[in-house]
């Protein structure tokens, strides 16, 4: 997926999920049932995630190399990538993905900062994504806490899914 079309995938998913959020009732921010997260609790994990993504980012991308080294294959397409992590979670019966109990529980008063906050964040991630070197989206790997190590190309196109993932949860709840 080239750079354009990446920063779109980001801003449109982004978009999604801040336009339901920001339309949802009042009371779901905090609600929570069974095993399962609040919209608050989703918005935290997600701008944690974005956040972490561009810091590293932020990095000199050497340093990147010599942290966690090349790329020793082709890049995925963004099937392959929502695919596999499908499969994943399938197999590991979803007990390696989060602990719902880890995840704090933002107040509504921290709705409108945090709503802010991610979508800046989104905006940072489409805005380095654009700028990156197509040679170094395709070789500098990053870590993912679950799926291992990543392209940086294939890490912003999971990203992409993932918070549709989590806007699709929220959509049926």
């Amino acid at each position: 997926m080239e750079k354009e079309l990446l920063a779109d995938l980001l801003e449109e998913k982004n978009q999604t999920l801040l336009n339901f959020l920001n339309h949802q009732d009042i009371d779901k921010w905090q609600e929570r049932s069974a095993n399962k997260w609040s919209s608050g609790q989703h918005t935290l994990h997600l701008l944690e995630c974005l956040k972490h993504l561009n810091n590293l980012l932020s990095m000199p991308k050497f340093l990147l190399r010599m942290k966690y080294g090349k790329a020793n294959r082709e890049v995925r397409s963004y099937d392959q990538i929502v695919l596999g992590y499908i499969q994943y979670v399938k197999d590991s019966n979803s007990n390696t993905v989060i602990n719902l109990q880890n995840i704090k529980s933002p107040s509504l008063k921290d709705k409108e900062y945090l709503l802010d906050r991610l979508q800046v964040e989104g905006k940072k991630l489409q805005y380095k994504t654009k700028k990156i070197s197509d040679l170094n989206l395709d070789t500098v790997v990053l870590p993912h806490p679950i799926l291992g190590k990543m392209p940086v190309r294939e890490l912003i196109m999971w990203t992409g899914h993932h918070i549709e993932h989590h806007t699709r949860i929220l959509q049926e709840n």
